[in-house]
């Protein structure tokens, strides 16, 4: 709601064509974020949690953290090297907004690293205080810009670089949080002796034993990686598509701030299922681990169920009084569809449901099938909005991204279904995991 709140004030202070540059900043960060960042995240809360339920109390996380700054340096190097592109032909000419997407895109590398460790150890708590304190921060410059506080475009975006920096005061308090629940006595070793230890992976196991666990983490981390980058960049397609496609094609310059308002009824919701999902992934693969196939297919099915429910009630508020609510978020003299509003509240729907069997398919180690689903499901999206069976643009993009996401909540429902669990009987759990 937050984040909505935030690109609601930033429509009514800033022009028609400057909001439409804040969307294409942050779409175009987002797509960046989600494909090399959130993988980690996945990748160190399943690790995490997997270890967790089978009794071990410390996690090397030299893995991740190569992974996640080989990701960062990567952009950093291409994002150099693009930077007359950027400035002149993407963001017209507007330096500041290049170096939001930098410094933000960097920031948040350790945003996202911190979210995956939060979530493996099941600080919740703490996620969601990350996640809050990022968005509410972001709000602020929003609203400095519309009480007069701060005056312009730069005032607003630079909210998007700052966020990620502030939402970090969290970090202390986890480690507070993690000494009381492991204090040092209990292991015989300081906490910050621990976490060297974690950094260097494991201490106590023997040498050989220590290099072929480093071994196979650093190829089944980046196998893993690599799946979900392709999960997180078709996600990020069906998300934005629209609206780079829509700012190629169209010759009214607005057009794509529009799509992008009308996909917020879906980003929105999906902002808060990543937190979620992230909360979603440790659980399932402790439940796997530990508990045995019913109690993960309850799992799936209650959360289901209830995306499903909640899916339902925002198409039908969406057909009821979808066009005047937008009017008034946005500010804007565009004609909003009732039915078309209500087809984007269904591809949300099917969107958060494919969300959480990609979870299952994750905790069971299917992250490349899972991909090739996400996959097929961006490449049909971006054809049918490259394709003008449908002349109006706004309503294209409506009916595809319901099309797109139900054929992709499908593929991923066959894919669980056919799924073998990794463990068919409840065992014994023990102490550490229960």
């Amino acid at each position: 709601m937050l984040t909505f709140a935030y690109f609601s004030i930033a429509s009514h202070v800033l022009g028609e064509v400057a909001a439409k540059r804040l969307d294409l900043l942050w779409s175009i960060m987002f797509v960046i974020i989600s494909v090399i960042y959130r993988p980690i995240e996945q990748l160190l809360s399943r690790t995490i949690a997997d270890r967790r339920a089978r009794g071990h109390e410390q996690h090397s996380v030299r893995v991740p953290i190569a992974i996640q700054t080989g990701f960062a340096l990567l952009f950093l190097l291409l994002a150099l090297a693009l930077h007359e592109v950027l400035i002149d032909d993407v963001f017209d000419h507007y330096a500041a907004l290049y170096w939001v997407l930098v410094v933000g895109t960097l920031a948040y590398a350790a945003s996202y690293f911190a979210r995956g460790w939060l979530a493996g150890h099941e600080f919740f708590g703490l996620f969601g205080g990350l996640v809050l304190i990022e968005s509410a921060s972001r709000l602020c410059f929003a609203l400095a810009v519309a009480l007069g506080i701060a005056h312009g475009q730069t005032a607003v975006v630079l909210g998007i670089a700052a966020a990620p920096f502030v939402s970090m005061i969290v970090v202390p308090l986890a480690f507070a949080r993690r000494n009381e629940a492991h204090p040092p006595e209990s292991h015989g070793a300081p906490e910050m002796e621990e976490l060297d230890a974690a950094l260097a992976g494991p201490g106590t196991e023997g040498i050989e034993e220590a290099v072929a666990t480093d071994e196979l983490s650093l190829r089944h981390g980046s196998g893993f990686a690599f799946a979900v980058s392709g999960v997180m960049l078709s996600e990020q397609t069906l998300l934005n598509a629209a609206v780079l496609t829509v700012d190629i094609t169209s010759t009214n310059v607005a057009l794509a701030g529009i799509v992008f308002n009308v996909l917020l009824i879906a980003r929105a919701p999906l902002q808060l299922f990543q937190a979620i999902q992230t909360s979603l992934l440790p659980h399932l693969t402790g439940l796997e681990a530990t508990e045995g196939h019913e109690a993960f297919a309850k799992a799936i099915r209650v959360t289901v169920m209830a995306i499903a429910g909640f899916a339902l009630a925002v198409a039908l508020g969406l057909l009821a009084i979808g066009p005047p609510v937008m009017k008034i978020l946005f500010g804007q003299s565009f004609e909003y569809g009732r039915v078309g509003l209500a087809l984007i509240g269904l591809g949300m729907g099917m969107h958060l449901s494919a969300g959480a069997l990609n979870q299952a398919a994750l905790a069971r180690n299917q992250a490349r099938t899972a991909a090739s689903c996400w996959i097929v499901a961006a490449v049909v999206f971006v054809c049918w909005m490259l394709a003008p069976l449908v002349s109006e643009e706004l309503l294209r993009t409506e009916i595809g991204y319901l099309g797109a996401t139900s054929l992709l909540a499908l593929m991923l429902s066959f894919v669980y279904r056919r799924a073998t669990p990794l463990r068919q009987t409840a065992p014994v759990a023990s102490t550490s995991a229960r």
